[in-house]
């Protein structure tokens, strides 16, 4: 009897290689990060990026930028909050919502962690030539949005 419920070419599913690359990933960057003494796991670090690349944000924009649900948000920004490298702030225009923003400690943190994710993602595509990045980057773009397509 054969109990292969999707016969495949021996190859890894799409799905399957994604995770893999991604689970590196993580990996490496959090090996990176515990080199240069910081105290983070890869999703604070994640959030961190992302507030630093994108600016303040509320905690809801935030959790889908780093794919957490509510309780794992707040968790990470309480432990992020206590060491110092975010805050909660008012909303300008909305006084029940709070923005979260880097902290002056935050961003130096960022700084000093940012040239490390770099090479960590150059490593990640050393044996890639540039034309092929360029094309890998459309390519996983054009996949994000087709989930995100609604049909």
């Amino acid at each position: 009897m054969n109990t292969n419920v999707c016969p495949t070419d021996g190859r890894d599913s799409l799905g399957a290689l994604i995770g893999m690359v991604r689970g590196e990933i993580v990996r490496a960057i959090e090996s990176d990060l515990a080199a240069q003494g910081a105290d983070l796991k890869f999703t604070q670090f994640h959030m961190l990026k992302r507030l630093a690349m994108l600016g303040p944000m509320s905690a809801s924009e935030l959790a889908r930028a780093v794919d957490l649900d509510g309780g794992a948000m707040t968790r990470q920004l309480d432990q992020l909050e206590t060491k110092g490298y975010l805050r909660r702030q008012p909303h300008e225009q909305d006084r029940r919502a709070l923005r979260i923003e880097l902290t002056e400690a935050g961003e130096a943190l960022w700084r000093h962690l940012h040239e490390s994710n770099v090479a960590t993602l150059e490593r990640a595509q050393r044996s890639l030539s540039a034309e092929e990045r360029e094309r890998l980057h459309d390519y996983l773009e054009r996949v994000l949005t087709s989930l995100r397509e609604k049909d």
